[in-house]
């Protein structure tokens, strides 16, 4: 597919002046400091056959290779993608609303988080770069997806954490044979020193000088939505937000097919969720301010404590130029909203998703979500890996081996 006139990926672009750069592994202007993003050009894609590709594509992340940074065919051993959208009529019923409710639960994929994804778009893009390392400031799902993807791919890993990282994910990344690193510090302390590193070592890492690739994964979680809606645009998003990359580039996936016909209807409106004890972006969303300003993170929502959000900004207009809002939920209602899902519909999810959880029951209260209209809640990992934030919420009672003993705590006729 190199040298293909449908590739559509052109440069990079700064967000903030517009500076134009090459395709490298560079991050930031050197004009005015502002983030890069990939730049494309989709004038050459015809919606038709651009569906029939998609449609006839693989069953993950590449099949939306014409929406990816890459000027030739891209692809890894762990391929990503195409992860359940389950209508949760329960859910809804729960929480008292008419509203037809979806969970987009990406705990399916390899290493069980959304990380997988930009994980799996930054390490191709590393290879065609020809780095021969890659590395990644994590505070655990990214960790777990670098250290998996690049053992498959055959590439060294260096993973940084802060040091009191739950348990559960320190195993599920060091046992792909990657170098964990645990930093004592925070999200924030961690991802500084990798920026750093980033200027002294000849590595990718992932999320620093790589990070306008990796955003990139994050569409094609918009792009799966839509086709599994059958073609058709969800009316409400409800999605976390640590840095804000996830929850801006899944608006980025929309309104690029909106762009060149492939569906129609009304941009969503955009949600977002946060950690009363991490909530930098809720706190600028409800201050009418596009400035987040730092916290120092005290949450059980480790996967969403960033204290400095790199995209917090672009979040916060996103949420206002879709009419939506960003809410933050405190731990009590983390644990419920984890909690509420696994009994609604059976998916157990990690702390963030019940961040995400709280902030859509907090929207039903408020009379946010009308009947008939669609949903989308985005579960971005797995309940396994957060165990200690659950770890005292559990019944279990107690009997002896009698049916007496079952009927006695239970009180319910034991049929012969």
């Amino acid at each position: 597919m190199k040298g293909n006139d449908r590739m559509a990926v052109k440069n990079l672009k700064c967000k903030e002046c517009s500076t134009e750069y090459e395709l490298g592994a560079n991050f930031f202007c050197a004009e005015c400091f502002g983030p890069l993003e990939v730049r494309y050009d989709y004038s050459g894609l015809n919606p038709e056959e651009t569906r029939r590709r998609i449609q006839a594509g693989s069953r993950g992340i590449w099949r939306y290779a014409d929406f990816l940074p890459f000027d030739g065919k891209a692809g890894d051993p762990l391929e990503p993608g195409m992860t359940p959208l389950i209508k949760a009529d329960r859910l809804s019923d729960r929480l008292g609303t008419g509203a037809e409710i979806y969970i987009k639960n990406d705990a399916a994929n390899p290493t069980h988080s959304f990380k997988d994804r930009v994980v799996a778009v930054a390490i191709a893009k590393a290879k065609e770069l020809g780095f021969e390392t890659v590395a990644c400031a994590s505070t655990g799902n990214l960790a777990n997806a670098v250290a998996a993807h690049a053992a498959a791919a055959g590439l060294d890993s260096y993973v940084f954490v802060p040091s009191n990282l739950e348990e559960q994910k320190l195993l599920a990344t060091d046992i792909y044979g990657t170098n964990l690193v645990g930093v004592n510090g925070n999200y924030d302390d961690v991802n500084r020193l990798c920026t750093q590193l980033a200027d002294e070592k000849p590595w990718a890492f992932v999320n620093v000088n790589l990070r306008p690739y990796y955003a990139e994964g994050s569409k094609t979680l918009a792009y799966e939505t839509v086709e599994q809606l059958g073609w058709s645009l969800p009316d409400r998003v409800v999605a976390p937000i640590a840095s804000g990359s996830l929850f801006t580039k899944i608006s980025r996936g929309f309104q690029e097919w909106k762009e060149i016909g492939l569906v129609d209807g009304e941009h969503p409106v955009f949600h977002g969720a946060q950690a009363e004890g991490c909530s930098p972006v809720a706190t600028a969303f409800a201050e009418g301010s596009r400035v987040c300003r730092p916290q120092k993170p005290d949450t059980i929502a480790k996967s969403l404590a960033i204290g400095d959000p790199a995209d917090g900004p672009y979040a916060v207009v996103q949420a206002n130029e879709t009419g939506g809002s960003i809410d933050a939920v405190n731990d009590d209602r983390i644990r419920e909203g984890i909690r509420l899902l696994a009994e609604t519909t059976g998916i157990f999810t990690e702390t963030a998703g019940g961040v995400t959880v709280g902030v859509l029951k907090k929207l039903a209260e408020r009379g946010e979500l009308n009947d008939g209209e669609k949903v989308v809640v985005y579960i971005t990992g797995e309940g396994l890996k957060t165990l200690d934030a659950n770890r005292d919420s559990f019944a279990l009672t107690e009997i002896e081996p009698t049916p007496d003993s079952f009927e006695s705590k239970f009180g319910q006729e034991v049929v012969a």
